[in-house]
């Protein structure tokens, strides 16, 4: 019987790791990096870029609407190129890097504490069993079809804001600054081309010689007119890699996607008014806003068909993520487990002495 014991505490054991292994693995699958979502990186062939992580700020008012991004790259490229498609003529200059900050803490989720009574893995008498470890985002072109329209050096960055009237135009252009269009690009640009779309055109250089591009970027904002709240994405279909978009939406109300376009279904992961101070005050010109915090994946970024376009949700319904702290359950430093299942033996001599007092003694033959 004692070995039986022994074995079915032994498997207990061995389930709750496998059980706290498994509860690991899945959240890494379901906290992936960002990715590039929203334009065109390009790079020299003889040149590598990654993306690990695009975080981007959207504030629209009705009439105006601004992108605030940051890049993340791990590369060994000295420049490179990105194209973003504006639906309007756009002004573009460094953004506050302090927006992002201010925004992850509004929207972090709150840490409540819930009990449980029985021990864990981790508790007496569990502690030093089955060792288990804690838990431990350019230059002027010279080929028809393309106008430039100014010209910025801003940090990192050298920027050019063209149009087109051609969608090879912009190929022209790049193969005139030493870079390959991707291809098929030409053709995904095309639709920006017939809705008389403009471009921002940058390339990345470090202001240091012979400095490659790597790690956090300065952050971009760019500031065009637009009646309705759109966030370019069609570029990004020619990611060969699973996408992750994650947006944090200012706006007037509550904003949603009209649909998924090509991607997994769009996640809330915060709702709720912010006060208009701070960097967060200095981009909406000190206006109230409603943030909606957003994240989509895209498993087959080929999917992709089109931009995204967001419009106020029915209600200003505001939410917030919750993150449950387990504790066991303890009186004054005590488990309480321990005081019940030691308090049984106690319990059970109290109520079988008061039976015995109440019962009648037996009675003996005269």
């Amino acid at each position: 019987m004692r070995g039986n014991i022994q074995e079915f505490g032994s498997r207990a054991r061995l389930i709750t790791v496998v059980l706290a292994v498994l509860v690991l693995q899945i959240g890494s699958l379901i906290n992936p990096a960002y990715a590039c979502g929203c334009g065109a990186m390009v790079v020299d062939p003889n040149a590598e870029i990654s993306v690990h992580r695009e975080t981007s700020v959207v504030d629209w008012d009705g009439r105006t609407e601004q992108i605030v991004m940051r890049f993340t790259v791990d590369s060994d490229a000295p420049e490179a190129a990105w194209i973003m498609p504006v639906p309007g003529r756009a002004t573009v200059e460094l953004a506050d890097a302090a927006v992002f900050d201010e925004l992850v803490r509004v929207a972090a989720p709150v840490h409540r504490t819930r009990h449980y009574f029985w021990p864990r893995s981790g508790d007496w008498p569990f502690d030093h069993v089955d060792g288990a470890a804690g838990a431990a985002p350019a230059p002027g072109a010279d080929g028809s079809g393309v106008g430039v329209v100014g010209r910025e050096r801003l940090g990192d960055f050298d920027v050019a804001r063209l149009t087109a009237t051609d969608p090879d135009a912009l190929g022209d252009w790049l193969d005139a600054n030493g870079f390959e269009m991707p291809e098929g690009l030409g053709e995904d640009l095309r639709p920006y081309v017939d809705q008389g779309w403009e471009y921002v055109a940058v390339r990345l250089v470090p202001a240091g010689k012979g400095k490659v591009l790597d790690g956090t970027l300065d952050p971009l904002r760019l500031s065009f007119a637009s009646d309705t709240l759109v966030y370019p994405m069609r570029l990004s279909r020619r990611a060969t890699t699973p996408q992750s978009l994650g947006l944090f939406v200012l706006a007037e109300h509550r904003m949603e996607p009209r649909g998924t376009i090509g991607g997994s279904e769009p996640e809330v992961t915060y709702a709720g008014k912010v006060e208009p101070q701070g960097a967060v005050g200095r981009l909406t010109g000190g206006e109230e806003r409603f943030l909606t915090v957003l994240d989509q994946g895209f498993p087959d970024p080929g999917r992709i068909d089109g931009d995204h376009e967001l419009v106020a949700a029915a209600e200003d319904t505001p939410f917030q993520r919750v993150v449950w702290d387990d504790d066991l359950l303890t009186v004054g430093g005590v488990p309480v487990w321990l005081l019940v299942v030691g308090g049984v033996p106690v319990v059970v001599a109290l109520i079988v002495g008061l039976r015995r007092r109440r019962s009648p003694l037996p009675q003996t033959a005269a």
